[in-house]
């Protein structure tokens, strides 16, 4: 091979080419790192945030963004900003000349979860205060998204009605228990919960809600059985009149 003029030629040419390439290459690296090359103007907000505190993210942006417009890691910044209590997703994008774009998705919280965090509307659980009345969610790990798909079906429902569902539990042996904005506690099951609910809006005006009065007291119906296969049975509770 040694002898082989023409090889060793092709070798040496090949081995100029690849010097090359690596020298324009590092040299292209060495030109973006330098401060004055696409220098990073500005950074700018799609929107204000409702939730997010203002002074947090520009303190993100103050100690993350580092390096000029090529070089800035967005990824890093991404997280970074990801972090933020209310904050449910980043998308970074660059624009000449010098500027980068920020969008912040926000969570919109939809209930309280196990008492210990939030639900938003994609029944995903976050951390965050949140000083709002709203609904609780009760379930076992790894059911948020269900749990908020039920709500949604439920509360559906009961629109025709004009009540709306303060908590709502998810037992562990998959049982469902409904509490309502006028204190009824519903009792569904695990099978045909739809139209178990369905049954008891079909009722509610006829027979639930008007209750009844005994020797002056009134019965309000505080528990509703609906895990019968053809009726339900309830729970009454006196109160007396002043």
């Amino acid at each position: 091979m040694w002898d082989n003029d023409v090889l060793l030629r092709n070798i040496a040419d090949t081995l100029l080419a690849f010097c090359a390439i690596a020298v324009v290459i590092g040299a292209g690296i060495y030109l973006l790192n330098l401060p004055g090359t696409f220098p990073l103007r500005s950074v700018s907000l799609n929107a204000a945030p409702q939730n997010v505190s203002p002074e947090q993210v520009l303190q993100i942006l103050r100690t993350e963004t580092k390096g000029n417009l090529v070089t800035v890691d967005i990824d890093h910044l991404r997280r970074s900003l990801e972090q933020l209590p209310w904050v449910r997703r980043v998308s970074i994008r660059r624009g000449f000349p010098g500027q980068l774009t920020v969008q912040l998705e926000e969570h919109q919280v939809l209930a309280r979860w196990n008492n210990i965090g939030l639900v938003n509307r994609q029944g995903e659980i976050f951390v965050a205060d949140a000083k709002l009345v709203l609904p609780s969610f009760i379930g076992p790990e790894g059911s948020s998204a269900e749990v908020t798909q039920r709500y949604v079906e439920f509360s559906q429902q009961l629109e025709a009605l004009e009540l709306h569902a303060i908590q709502l539990a998810l037992s562990p042996r998959h049982a469902w228990q409904l509490r309502l904005s006028n204190g009824m506690l519903l009792e569904l099951g695990r099978d045909d919960v739809l139209r178990r609910l369905a049954r008891f809006v079909a009722v509610y005006p006829y027979s639930l809600q008007a209750g009844g009065e005994v020797q002056g007291a009134d019965r309000k119906v505080s528990y509703v059985d609906l895990r019968y296969r053809n009726g339900f049975s309830v729970k009454r509770v006196a109160t007396v009149k002043g």
